[in-house]
């Protein structure tokens, strides 16, 4: 059954006001783009055909912020990210699209080889240095994120819990899964202390954030189909779905019903929490763990796009604060910039690191301990734009727990 707050319902609200480009961080950075108002509500109540394309509609990073600043509710960048699919069915995408899409599929690759992501660091390390990914399409600047020796998974597997009767499921998300399996260890250890047993569900899929936005709109609907359905049988149960990734959420408490308006898929988004979203719960219920010690550390918080859309609060910096875990100022330097895997396409590159200037700026006068942030690709552009290496909150709240 399909709802009417699907995306392509709401461009009709569209007031043509300014909103949506006076708040939009590609528009500041590159004169090119027209905006998001031009593209998605527009081009969306026309027929789109190969004559008549938005050239400018590539500019969009999907980071949300014209969602969030418009005054009508019109899901401005899923319209767009809805029209960017369009034009891939009279288009073919380029490789290094294909490849940005489908990390998912090149990790199960990589670890199914003996010492696959040892090998594929090497050659990623090599193909930086020989120019291999610039050729390829990609910003040959960055390196790409490495893979840990484990992923959270296989080392999910020997993390010793106490069964309990109050059980979660984690959905990992890509980059936490293979490449900050830490981050996930630290989620479990905070879950445990609040007396919940994490739960992994192997038949998850990606959420399908890196196929929207790069226009494999089909191949992220049978994801969605997929988690939908997993994550409703787990409802059935009575068990709570919960992901320390902010994109990940995202995507399956909003943007799913977004791009395709079935009903499961508003139910299903009742059964998904971000990581301190359900922490703040439990904190409202008087089911929070207090036993934690202070850290004597002050932090500077990058509040992720991704999360400022879920209209959640800042459930991270409320928790840290009020048990004294650490004192934590947020950097209220706008988008970093990266959106996803937006800062890692070449032609893209240069855009991403003008948006991130003035976080850049904010977090090189290191009046601070730590930098934090939920978002991996955020703690990525944090770190190759200073240098400085931010962690997740969950990780310092982990350490709060004896």
């Amino acid at each position: 059954m399909s709802d009417n707050t699907k995306a392509i319902f709401t461009g009709d609200r569209c007031l043509s006001c300014t909103s949506c480009m006076a708040n939009c961080p590609v528009m500041a950075a590159v004169k090119e783009y027209r905006g998001p108002k031009l593209v998605g509500p527009a081009h969306g109540r026309m027929h789109f055909s190969q004559e008549d394309i938005e050239e400018s509609l590539n500019y969009c990073s999907n980071c949300k912020s014209c969602d969030r600043a418009c005054p009508s509710g019109v899901a401005v960048s899923t319209l767009n990210m809805l029209q960017r699919a369009e034009y891939y069915k009279k288009h073919e995408h380029l490789r290094h699209e294909d490849m940005l899409a489908h990390g998912e599929r090149m990790a199960k690759l990589i670890r199914m080889m003996p010492f696959g992501a040892t090998f594929s660091n090497i050659g990623m390390s090599i193909g930086k240095t020989l120019g291999i990914f610039s050729a390829l399409g990609l910003a040959g600047e960055r390196n790409m994120p490495a893979y840990a020796s484990t992923s959270f998974k296989d080392g999910f597997k020997r993390i010793k819990q106490a069964p309990a009767s109050k059980k979660l499921v984690m959905f990992t998300g890509c980059f936490i899964n293979d490449n900050e399996p830490q981050v996930g260890q630290a989620f479990v250890k905070v879950m445990n202390a609040n007396g919940y047993e994490v739960l992994i569900d192997e038949g998850f899929n990606c959420c399908g954030s890196p196929l929207v936005v790069t226009g494999f709109l089909d191949e992220a609907r049978q994801h969605a189909d997929n988690n939908v359905a997993r994550i409703l049988d787990w409802k059935r149960k009575g068990i709570p779905v919960v992901t320390p990734c902010t994109s990940c959420s995202l995507m399956l408490k909003e943007e799913y019903h977004e791009l395709f308006g079935e009903h499961e898929m508003h139910e299903a988004a009742q059964n998904v929490y971000d990581a301190f979203e359900f922490l703040e719960i439990l904190q409202e219920r008087g089911e929070f763990n207090e036993n934690v010690k202070p850290l004597n550390q002050k932090l500077l918080y990058h509040v992720p796009c991704h999360l400022k859309s879920q209209a959640i609060g800042l459930p991270a910096q409320n928790i840290l604060e009020e048990y004294k875990v650490a004192k934590v100022q947020t950097a209220d330097a706008g988008c970093c910039g990266i959106s996803g895997n937006y800062g890692f396409r070449k032609d893209k590159y240069e855009i991403s690191m003008k948006i991130g200037a003035k976080l850049f700026e904010r977090v090189k006068q290191q009046d601070f301990d730590k930098v934090i942030s939920d978002c991996g690709t955020c703690r990525m552009q944090i770190h190759h734009g200073t240098n400085i290496k931010p962690v997740h909150p969950i990780e310092i709240l982990a350490k709060a727990y004896a």
